[in-house]
């Protein structure tokens, strides 16, 4: 995954990401907010609460595992 401006609206990401935070490891940090855990619907996307990213998950994802 190249680096990310925590400014760009759209990540799609993949299981490598997983868990996945935001901001993520390769954003710039001079715009980063605290990092927040984020979780995916049934459709795989899920929206940070800070900054408003949407993700999107390449693939099937995975099942929860309990």
């Amino acid at each position: 995954m190249s680096k990310h401006d925590i400014t760009q609206r759209f990540i799609e990401v993949t299981a490598k990401d997983l868990p996945l935070t935001c901001p993520m490891p390769d954003m710039n940090t001079w715009n980063a907010h605290p990092k927040v855990v984020i979780a995916f619907d049934d459709g795989g996307e899920a929206r940070c609460p800070y900054c408003s990213t949407m993700y999107r998950f390449k693939g099937e994802l995975p099942h929860a595992q309990h």
